[in-house]
């Protein structure tokens, strides 16, 4: 007898198409980012790489194309629902309630999970950044931005997710806590499996932390490969300074 096994998770893009009124946000768009895996999504400003998760959590819609996920074409579904599909978003700018306690907010981000499983999940979140456990009373809000980056992280981790998308985590950050940040990313792909796209406006950052990497230039894709193999790439050169692909992105 034949044991079937269980189909990988994983995210694909596939021909994504965004507009902002008559702006291409992104065009044509593939990409696919696997179970465990961290790749990341790298550009110059207008690139469309926060457009790209922005359509992968449903927060925008596209025009064409479809967004699979764990098998599933979520392609326009609501924001609310990506939590019970698997994907948690770590914002550009952290976006904690700053009016709620630490703790709170970390709550917050299990609602979808059964209540029992809330005491090792936070654990898992105090483990990660043990300055959040201290912190458990205090309001978000007071925090310093290297806490509320910590914070944001815990609280999409508190779903338990299949996929976690990072959206400039390193933005505004001292290089002490940019480590830190790191650090967590990286052991959360490699403890509990769950796979990240990151957005990185510091290519270097991005290129030490991904795999793989996918380079957009004004909405389009126009190199992508392992980590290794664009260091030093000439095409990634001229995507930063905006000479690849044509109309304009988000």
């Amino acid at each position: 007898m034949t044991v079937m096994q269980p189909a990988a998770k994983q995210i694909e893009v596939r021909d994504l198409s965004v507009r902002y009124g008559e702006i291409a946000g992104v065009s044509n768009l593939n990409l696919v980012v696997g179970q465990g895996e961290i790749v990341a999504l790298v550009g110059a400003n207008g690139a469309g790489k926060s457009t790209t998760l922005k359509a992968i959590m449903g927060m925008v819609v596209p025009v064409r194309g479809a967004i699979i996920v764990n098998g599933e074409n979520v392609t326009g579904q609501p924001a609310h629902t990506a939590a019970r599909r698997g994907v948690a978003l770590v914002p550009e700018g952290r976006r904690v309630f700053s009016r709620m306690t630490v703790r709170e907010n970390l709550e917050v981000g299990g609602v979808t999970r059964p209540r029992s499983e809330a005491p090792t999940r936070m654990n898992d979140v105090f483990q990660l950044f043990p300055r959040l456990k201290a912190r458990q009373p205090q309001l978000a809000g007071t925090l310093s931005g290297g806490e509320q980056q910590m914070l944001a992280i815990g609280r999409a981790l508190m779903a338990r997710p299949d996929f976690m998308l990072f959206d400039e985590p390193s933005l505004g950050l001292a290089p002490l806590l940019v480590e830190t940040i790191l650090a967590a990313i990286r052991r959360i792909s490699r403890d509990f499996g769950i796979g990240g796209v990151l957005v990185e406006q510091n290519v270097n950052v991005a290129l030490g932390l991904a795999t793989r990497a996918y380079v957009l230039a004004r909405g389009q894709l126009v190199l992508s490969g392992t980590s290794a193999e664009l260091r030093g790439s000439p095409q990634l050169q001229q995507a930063y300074l905006g000479t690849l692909a044509g109309s304009p992105g988000r």
